[in-house]
């Protein structure tokens, strides 16, 4: 009895206290003694048995067995009991059997514990599981399955802890189908509501993304303990659904009680995003006000949020206050150091590892070469090289891959070479770094030979390989020596459409003088990016150009609308004769349009009779997409005076005005002159111009009307124009409409999902809300975060919702902070309808004032000279709020600002904007 209730010390009084003792009274103290963690004292009373003569039995073997099994560092001794139950003829006890199969998988000797099981006479239920367990723990869910089905073959009935084994092999192979059949085996058995059974069942849902059904599992349970809850967490983390996690974890403190490291770690890995990080700080308060910050394992969650969420300062903290490190914290730390660009710090926290002569692994190493990767530092990479020849890890790959790596960015190749030949074994990554390092330090020849040596090793080249041994490539004759046979072998295996390898064909091929094959892989771009339209500007920019090519560049620079490379080729085809040439012009125009620069785009546009139709279209979009709606329509009237006919660029550009200036009649009538007076026929993106001015104008009907009778089809982009206009007026019942066929004809569309649920947000539907982010994780559909830049000279400095990785973070906040209370004076009220979160007052306040064009905004007032006019650039339509916010800022700093989102520009000046509040 007192052992059952862990009262070690009366039971064993009792014990000893014993005149006579049978096998029964040794076999019920060792099994206390295990129960409450006292193994080595199993160990010591075991002896004692050998002094008193006590026959041993089945049942005290299998609890010393058990005892060496759950300790975890006591595998001699188990040999020792493995040994005695040979000697006293009990090796094939079938509870002794099934304890040892246990006690050989849990210290990664499974092929041990496979020998047992194929030499017992006997086997019950716990024999089979208790080898399933060694081989999940050892990562060979293959064998799980195949011993699963040996069983269901020869009859033998499963137990709970066979479902959980089964089911959590399932998960991790990530199979379906077979996880399914296994679920159906455990419902017809009658354990899916088991708490084991059911636990592994949610991580299986849950990793295959079907959350409804996690739900459905966890919420039948017979009983639910701390597994379960960190499971059902977990599995919403796992699909990236943070508010339901955050909603479980909340109930799990009010219902359960009980909170451990797990489920706290479990909340941390989906907080190191620049939106939940400030959640991650209150996980971390929590931690602290629960007495874990000393727990090792919470504190090294706490470091990788913080290492992936770029706070560097804060993960320093974080490790400096832990009253004890393992190796993971260590390494934690090295990694961040890493990734701040702190080289120093990393050499110092390997120096202080040595000096307390703490355990050091390959990912030390792999952190300390990464740091080491600079010319710089060559000196100490060379130490930390020799400290892994030392520790004998220059054998293991992922070590000799990042000395590869290191001695390439070192420039010492020499080095980099005799690594890569002494390394017994070889991977895709290794011949990467090698030929990525040839390529940067100009060894054409040896980076060719590399690649050419890696196929004939029957290593498969990725896009990394193929980009490094095209950058190899840098004159004529090493485009007809290598450049032209790597491209024919990239068509041959399939990799001409990959992004990075097309814009490397572009920049190789610019490199080499043949700046047309680069304009024309270029053109035949199906998805031109950033990086595509920067590769085709720095292609254009150092070769002799002609007015093509100038388009081109400045095609590109308009379409990034980048504020500086765009006028210096300008400039350039200025210099070069050009500045006459319609189509130089015309590119140049719709450059200075798409770059705010509507004075210069003025300035350089051709006299009325020297315009083409293409210069006339160009003019009156700029004028629309700057809010000057007036100046549209006259443009347009100025163009038919002249004799020219518009087209449907001009009226897309016309209709565009209309809506976004509020001019419902003009539009609608400018619509019907189409095909009745120009014969131009309404096309898709006409249609859409007229949604969205009825929209924006409230007439929600009417668009909806229109829909139904335009005379193309409705495509994606017109359910969502209207659904945009839904969100601004709250109309949930059309919105819901538009969203349904949205989600049919572009389930992917992140878009659709966001604008329904701002939607049901903003009319206070919050389970909708939730119910839209869970569609979201079943379909692994991401929200694209909203982002702000500024670009000042040469850089572009990016701000996320709330970030503070900025070295100037503390001033940007503090400039924020004086904005608001001005602001305020002046006679600003937040608008807290624009906060799409369910949270009181003032953290909805809180979060508008983290909105990432407010972060750039201030940046922008610190970094530019006074009186100079501020860009900021936006991914996402502006929040209302804040074009508040910039109203005011303007009117009150006497500075303009400009601000483009994906829709329009909005000049900001004397507390007024260009769009009139309405956009």
């Amino acid at each position: 009895m007192y052992s059952r209730f862990a009262l070690v010390d009366c039971a064993r009084y009792l014990f000893d206290s014993l005149s006579v003792r049978n096998a029964a009274s040794w076999n019920t103290m060792m099994s206390g003694l295990v129960r409450v963690g006292l193994y080595g004292d199993v160990m010591l009373l075991f002896r004692e048995t050998q002094n008193f003569s006590v026959r041993p039995s089945g049942f005290l073997v299998s609890s010393l067995i058990a005892a060496c099994d759950r300790s975890g560092c006591m595998f001699g001794e188990g040999i020792q009991v493995h040994g005695f139950a040979i000697k006293v003829g009990l090796l094939y006890d079938v509870f002794v059997g099934s304890c040892l199969l246990h006690f050989y998988g849990a210290y990664k000797r499974v092929f041990d514990a496979q020998r047992i099981f194929e030499e017992m006479p006997e086997r019950n239920v716990v024999s089979w599981t208790s080898l399933m367990f060694g081989y999940l723990d050892n990562g060979d869910f293959e064998n799980v399955m195949y011993l699963y089905q040996e069983m269901r073959k020869e009859e033998i009935s499963c137990n709970e802890n066979t479902f959980a084994t089964v089911i959590a092999a399932c998960s991790s192979l990530e199979d379906e189908l077979l996880g399914l059949k296994v679920l159906a085996h455990a419902v017809k058995s009658g354990f899916e509501t088991k708490v084991s059974v059911a636990n592994s069942l949610i991580n299986m849902l849950g990793s295959l993304g079907s959350l409804k059904e996690a739900y459905y599992v966890f919420s039948h349970m017979d009983e639910r303990d701390t597994i379960s809850w960190n499971s059902i967490i977990s599995a919403h983390v796992q699909n990236g659904l943070f508010g339901e996690s955050m909603r479980f974890f909340h109930l799990m403190r009010h219902v359960h009680k009980k909170i451990n490291s797990t489920t706290l770690a479990t909340l941390l890995s989906i907080c190191s995003s620049v939106d939940n990080l400030k959640w991650g700080k209150g996980i971390h308060n929590l931690v602290i006000k629960l007495g874990l910050d000393s727990n090792v394992c919470t504190c090294n969650s706490l470091l990788g949020m913080y290492s992936e969420g770029g706070r560097l300062d804060d993960a320093d903290f974080v490790f400096k206050e832990m009253p004890e490190r393992d190796l993971i914290s260590w390494n934690s730390m090295m990694t961040c150091y890493v990734r701040g660009g702190r080289s120093l710090d990393v050499l110092k926290l390997l120096n202080e590892m040595l000096q307390m002569k703490k355990a050091i692994n390959y990912v030390t190493f792999m952190s300390a070469l990464a740091a080491c990767s600079n010319s710089e530092f060559i000196a100490e990479g060379k130490i930390v090289h020799a400290l892994v020849i030392l520790s004998r890890l220059h054998e293991n790959l992922a070590v000799g891959n990042a000395s590869i790596t290191m001695y390439a960015k070192s420039g010492t190749m020499v080095e980099a070479k005799k690594v890569f030949q002494m390394m017994p074994k070889r991977n895709q990554v290794t011949w990467n770094a090698l030929i990525g390092g040839l390529a940067e330090n100009e060894e054409p020849d040896e980076a060719v030979k590399a690649f050419q040596l890696m196929r004939e090793e029957g290593i498969k080249a990725d896009y990394i390989t193929l980009s490094n041994v095209l950058g190899a490539c840098l004159t004529p004759d090493d485009l007809l020596k290598h450049g032209l046979p790597i491209h024919a072998h990239i068509v041959l295996i399939g990799f001409e459409s990959n992004s990075y390898v097309q814009n490397s064909l572009i920049t190789m091929y610019a490199k080499c003088g043949d700046l047309q094959s680069s304009e024309c892989i270029f053109d035949g771009l199906l998805n031109k990016n950033t990086i595509s339209w920067n590769a085709i500007i720095a292609a254009n920019a150092h070769h002799d150009l002609d007015q093509f090519s100038f388009s081109e560049g400045l095609a590109a620079a308009a379409k990034l609308a980048v504020l500086e490379e765009g006028p210096q080729l300008h400039c350039l085809a200025v210099k070069h004769g050009l500045d006459l040439d319609p189509f130089v012009t015309n590119a140049a125009m719709d450059m200075y349009g798409k770059c705010a620069e509507m004075d210069d785009m003025l300035r350089i546009l051709p006299q009325p009779l020297n315009r083409s139709r293409l210069s006339w279209n160009i003019l009156i979009s700029a004028f629309a997409r700057h809010g000057y709606f007036q100046k549209a329509r006259e443009t347009f009237n100025e163009m038919l005076e002249m004799g020219l006919k518009p087209d449907h660029v001009t009226f897309v550009s016309l209709l565009s005005a209309c809506s976004h200036g509020g001019l419902v009649d003009e539009g609608l009538a400018y619509y019907a002159a189409m095909s009745k007076e120009f014969n131009v026929p309404p096309g898709i993106k006409h249609c859409v111009c007229i949604i969205d001015l009825l929209g924006r104008s409230g007439r929600l009907i009417e668009a909806e009307t229109f829909i139904n009778e335009m005379p193309v089809p409705p495509d994606a982009l017109v359910w969502r124009t209207l659904l945009a206009s839904c969100k601004i007026h709250g109309n949930l019942e059309l919105g819901k409409k538009a969203a349904e066929h949205l989600f049919k004809l572009d389930p992917s569309d992140d878009s659709a999902y966001v604008l329904y649920s701002n939607i049901c947000a903003t009319t206070g539907k919050w389970d909708a809300v939730e119910d839209v982010r869970r569609q979201m994780g079943s379909y692994n559909i991401k929200k694209k975060p909203a982002c702000s830049w500024v670009k000042l000279r040469d850089q572009v400095v990016l701000f996320g919702m709330g970030d503070q990785t900025h070295p100037q973070t503390s001033e940007i906040y503090a400039k924020l902070g004086e904005l608001r209370k001005l602001i305020k004076e002046a006679g600003y009220v937040t608008d807290t309808s624009f906060a799409l979160q369910d949270t009181d007052e003032e953290q909805k306040e809180h979060n508008l004032w983290n909105h990432s064009e407010r972060l750039a905004l201030a940046f922008g007032l610190i970094n530019t000279p006074n009186g100079s006019t501020i860009k900021v650039f936006k991914n996402l339509r502006v929040c209302g709020d804040c074009h508040s916010v910039y109203k005011f800022v303007s009117g009150i700093i006497r500075r303009k600002i400009i601000l483009r989102d994906p829709y329009r520009f909005h000049h900001f000046s004397g507390g007024q904007c260009s769009c009139c509040d309405y956009w």
